[in-house]
């Protein structure tokens, strides 16, 4: 059933690329500044909780404006790509309900999409590496895996909040207010040891925290990546994709709304975007 699953977003594969790369142009069209937001939004945000922390409550950290910087850039994927992901399927109501293929690739777009986005940010980042001349060590092998394990993580939760969005909107809301709480609560602007001991514990159980502190060690302080950290990353990233799925997939009659594929217009996607052609069903039975 994965396998099978995964094969078929597989075939959908240049669609996925185009909704993602559409919604990246599209969000800053009839921007002055276009692209050109993705460096400016962190380096802004680094500039005035630089000056905050570093000055008026003078913490200090061993290379703090990278440190500062790293933790804006990871957790605001995480943040984008759930806010994203939550509208991905009500942001396209009359597509899902006339045209087949399988709905999670709005949601993976979506992901995708916030990615961009952070590679833009991660340029800012890398700039600054050079300028403070950080050493580069062995232990960046840890980064990619670090990055997929944060990925699969907001997918899964992006999966969750799309499905929920669609009955429940106080879901936007709420989501809202657990990022604001969650970005104060997660060691983003002072590290761990600024917890008190009874804290840290329950604080490392939210994985993103894992994940900022094992880029920061692996990236800045070239230190290899824990274990202990590693395996919980990758369990946490399974759980939320799991569940995410397992919630998506339970409202996949009301998401599908019943009606029947369009012929012309599926017809049309499959020569737009090279996919391959399948067997026509109800909506009601795929999501």
């Amino acid at each position: 059933m994965i396998v099978k699953r995964m094969k078929e977003i597989y075939d959908y594969r240049n669609l996925i690329w185009q909704l993602a790369w559409s919604e990246f142009k599209l969000r800053y069209k009839n921007s002055i500044l276009g692209y050109f937001w993705s460096l400016l939004e962190p380096m802004l945000m680094l500039v005035v909780l630089y000056f905050i922390f570093s000055n008026l409550m003078r913490v200090q950290v061993e290379y703090y404006q990278l440190f500062l910087l790293l933790g804006i850039v990871l957790w605001g994927f995480m943040s984008r790509a759930t806010t994203i992901g939550m509208f991905s399927i009500v942001g396209r109501a009359s597509i899902v309900k006339k045209i087949y293929f399988p709905r999670d690739i709005f949601v993976i777009s979506s992901c995708i999409t916030a990615l961009l986005m952070s590679i833009f940010e991660s340029l800012i980042f890398i700039v600054f590496m050079v300028f403070f001349k950080v050493p580069v060590s062995i232990n960046l092998v840890y980064v990619p895996l670090i990055l997929i394990f944060l990925f699969v993580i907001s997918l899964g939760l992006s999966l969750a909040l799309a499905a929920l969005n669609v009955f429940y909107r106080d879901v936007q809301f709420i989501w809202q207010v657990l990022l604001q709480i969650g970005y104060f609560a997660t060691p983003i602007l002072y590290t761990l040891d600024a917890f008190p001991k009874n804290l840290q514990r329950f604080i490392l159980l939210n994985p993103i925290a894992r994940v900022i502190i094992s880029a920061r060690d692996t990236i800045i302080y070239s230190s290899p990546a824990k274990t202990e950290d590693l395996l919980f990353m990758f369990l946490s990233s399974i759980v939320f994709l799991l569940v995410g799925y397992i919630i998506f997939f339970q409202v996949r009659t009301q998401i599908c709304g019943g009606n029947l594929m369009t012929a012309i217009k599926v017809e049309h996607l499959h020569k737009t975007f090279r996919i391959p052609h399948q067997k026509k069903e109800p909506l009601s039975l795929r999501l």
